[in-house]
C-alpha cells in the first residue's frame, strides 16, 4: 500500500505549497522512493482552462490532454512523476461526478451530502492515483488555506483519510508563516500557532510543520513552536527564502525533512546526496559563465505566474549553455502604442508565447518583424508561430491585411484558420486540441538539429491551425515547413533558413523542459542568442 504527504497551508496564500510538494518529491525520489503528486484545488471550476490568466495564472497542458494548475508543472519539472488529468483534483470536478452518480441513480435514493458522499469522492480519487500509478509514495497539496470555507471538503476528507490508513501511512505537513517584524527585531510565532489551532480545530494534528520564515530560528523559537504546537522540536522545520527555487530541494534537504518524513512513514532507505542537482543546476543559476537578454513579448506580462512555464524553460535553456538567461518582459500592447519599442534593440532573442483574444496582437507582429528584418533569434510559440506567419504573409508574401480568423473572421487572407473538427464547438472547456500529438521533422530543419531525431511528441493547447491553402506562397518565399502532423496534415513547425535562429511551432515545448534536462529548442535557442552578442561585438 502507498504512504501519503498531505500538505497544507496557513496563514496567507503564495507560501510556496507547490514548490515545497515538489521539492519533497525530488528528495524522496533521490532516496530511491517512486512518487507521484496531486494538487486539490477548492474552486469551483472543473479545470482552469477557460479561466483568465490574470485571475489564475499559466494553464499546464499535460501528455493526456487535460488543462491544470500551474504547481503541476512544478511537480514535473522537480521530479520524475508521471502527471495526467487525474492529478489535478478540483472542488469543480468532484461535485460533477457526485452529481452525475446522483442522476444515474448509483446512491440508491439516498440524500446526497458533503460527508460522506464529497468527501469521499475525494478519498476515492486519491487513491485512484496511487494505485494507477503504482508507487511508494503519494504526496497531495491541498490548495487554499487553512481556514478557508472552499477548502473544508478537502481537510475533512484528509482528516478521515488518515485514521482510515493509520499513523505509519500518512502525515501531514503544515506550511505556515513565521513573520520577521524588523520594528521589533524578531520572528513572531502567533501566526503559525493560530494557524495550527484552526488545522487541529478541523481534525488535523500536523506532523511537521514547514516555517517560511525571512531569517533563520533559533533553538528557543524552535522550542516555543514546538510547546505550543503540540510537535517535536525536530519537526519545526526552517524554509527559509531561496533567491531561487531550484534551491529549496537543497535547503529542505540541509534541514533533514527527507530523514524526518521517511522515520514517521517508518520507511527504511539509505541516505543519498543529490550532488547533481547542487553541482550542475544550482551551480550554473547562481554562478554561471555567461548572460544574454531575451525579450518575451506578451499580452499577459503583468502577471508573472502567466508565462511560468515560459520563463522555466528559459531558465533551464540558460543551465545548458552555462548562461543567465536576463527576461526582458515587453507588454505587446505597448508596442502597439509604440512605447518600448527601443528595449528590443538591446535584446540578443525574442520570443512570443501562446495566448488568446486580439489585444496585443498588432504588437506582436511588430516583433515578429523587428527580429526577422534584423537577425534577432526568434522562437514563437503556439500564438507565436501564428503571428509569425501573418507578418510573413503582410510583408514577405504581400498578403495584404493577412491574419488569423480568430482576430478578424472576414479578413481576406486567413493564413491562420479554424480546423473543420473546430468549427461546431460550443462549449469552450476541455474542446481544443490539447495534449500529446507527434510530429514528423524535416531532416533539413533546425528543429531536427536540436531534437537529434525526425519523429518527436510534444503538448498542445489551442483551437487554431496554419491553413494548408497558403503553404505554396509560403514555400516560394523561403519559409519551411519544418515539421508536421502526418496524421490530419497540420503544420507544427515553421523556420526561415535564411535567418541566423527563426523557429516556431504550434505546439508548447515549455511543458517539457526541466531544470537538469531543458528542452533542446529552448537550449538551442538561448545558444543561438549567445551566438548572437558575440556576433553583435
Amino acid at each position: 500500500m502507498a504512504k501519503f504527504i498531505f500538505v497544507t497551508g496557513g496563514v496567507v496564500s503564495s507560501l510556496g505549497k507547490g514548490i515545497s510538494a515538489a521539492s519533497i518529491g525530488k528528495l524522496l525520489e533521490a532516496r530511491g522512493l517512486k512518487t507521484t503528486i496531486i494538487k486539490c484545488d477548492p474552486y469551483l471550476n472543473v479545470d482552469p482552462g477557460t479561466m483568465n490568466p490574470f485571475q489564475h495564472g499559466e494553464v499546464y497542458v499535460t501528455d493526456d490532454g487535460a488543462e491544470t494548475d500551474l504547481d503541476l508543472g512544478h511537480y514535473e519539472r522537480f521530479t520524475n512523476a508521471h502527471i495526467t488529468k487525474d492529478s489535478n483534483i478540483t472542488t469543480g470536478k468532484i461535485y460533477y461526478n457526485v452529481i452525475a452518480k446522483e442522476r444515474r441513480g448509483d446512491y440508491l435514493g439516498k440524500t446526497v451530502q458533503i460527508i460522506p458522499h464529497i468527501t469521499d469522492e475525494i478519498k476515492r480519487s486519491i487513491k485512484k492515483v496511487a494505485k494507477e500509478k503504482d508507487v511508494d509514495v503519494t504526496i497531495v497539496e491541498i490548495g487554499g488555506t487553512v481556514g478557508d470555507i472552499e477548502s473544508l471538503p478537502f481537510l475533512e476528507a484528509i482528516r478521515q483519510f488518515r485514521w482510515e490508513v493509520g499513523e505509519n501511512y500518512a502525515l501531514n505537513i503544515h506550511v505556515t508563516l513565521l513573520p520577521f517584524i524588523k520594528a521589533a527585531g524578531e520572528h513572531k510565532t502567533k501566526p503559525t500557532q493560530h494557524s495550527v489551532g484552526r488545522l487541529r480545530e478541523i481534525g488535523i494534528s500536523p506532523d511537521i510543520l514547514l516555517c517560511r520564515t525571512e531569517k533563520r530560528i533559533t533553538k528557543e523559537q524552535r522550542d516555543k513552536i514546538a510547546l505550543f504546537c503540540n510537535v517535536d522540536h525536530d519537526s519545526v522545520v526552517e524554509a527559509a527564502d531561496a533567491k531561487h527555487i531550484y534551491e529549496v530541494p537543497l535547503m529542505l534537504k540541509k534541514e533533514g525533512l527527507d530523514n524526518l518524513i521517511l522515520k514517521k512513514l517508518n520507511i527504511k532507505k539509505s541516505d543519498k546526496d543529490i550532488k547533481d542537482w547542487r553541482n550542475f543546476v544550482v551551480k550554473r543559476v547562481k554562478s554561471p559563465a555567461h548572460e544574454v537578454k531575451i525579450a518575451v513579448v506578451g499580452k499577459y506580462i503583468a502577471l508573472p505566474d502567466a508565462y511560468k512555464s515560459i520563463y522555466e524553460a528559459l531558465v533551464h535553456g540558460g543551465i545548458a549553455n552555462d548562461t543567465r538567461v536576463n527576461i526582458v518582459k515587453i507588454d505587446s500592447e505597448d508596442l502597439e502604442k509604440k512605447k518600448r519599442g527601443k528595449q528590443m534593440e538591446s535584446v540578443q532573442g525574442i520570443l512570443i508565447p501562446g495566448g488568446f483574444g486580439d489585444r496585443g496582437i498588432e504588437g506582436k507582429v511588430k516583433a515578429v518583424q523587428f527580429a526577422r528584418e534584423n537577425g534577432v533569434p526568434y522562437f514563437g510559440i503556439c500564438l507565436g508561430m501564428q503571428i509569425a506567419c501573418i507578418e510573413f504573409a503582410r510583408n514577405v508574401c504581400g498578403l495584404k491585411g493577412a491574419h488569423s480568423t480568430e482576430f478578424n473572421k472576414n479578413t481576406k487572407h486567413p493564413v491562420i484558420a479554424l480546423i473543420e473538427e473546430q468549427k461546431n464547438v460550443k462549449n469552450l472547456g476541455a474542446s481544443m486540441r490539447l495534449g500529446a500529438y507527434p510530429c514528423k521533422l524535416s531532416k533539413k530543419s533546425l528543429a531536427y538539429q536540436a531534437y537529434g531525431k525526425d519523429n518527436i511528441s510534444e503538448r498542445h493547447r489551442h483551437r487554431y491551425e496554419f491553413n494548408n491553402a497558403y503553404k505554396d506562397q509560403f514555400a516560394e518565399q523561403g519559409m519551411l515547413f519544418a515539421g508536421k502532423n502526418t496524421q490530419h496534415g497540420l503544420v507544427e513547425v515553421v523556420e526561415l533558413p535564411s535567418h541566423p535562429w527563426f523557429v516556431a511551432c504550434q505546439f508548447h515545448p515549455e511543458f517539457k523542459s526541466k531544470p537538469d534536462n531543458a528542452h533542446p529548442l529552448f537550449r538551442d535557442f538561448v545558444a543561438a542568442a549567445l551566438r548572437a552578442k558575440e556576433t553583435a561585438k
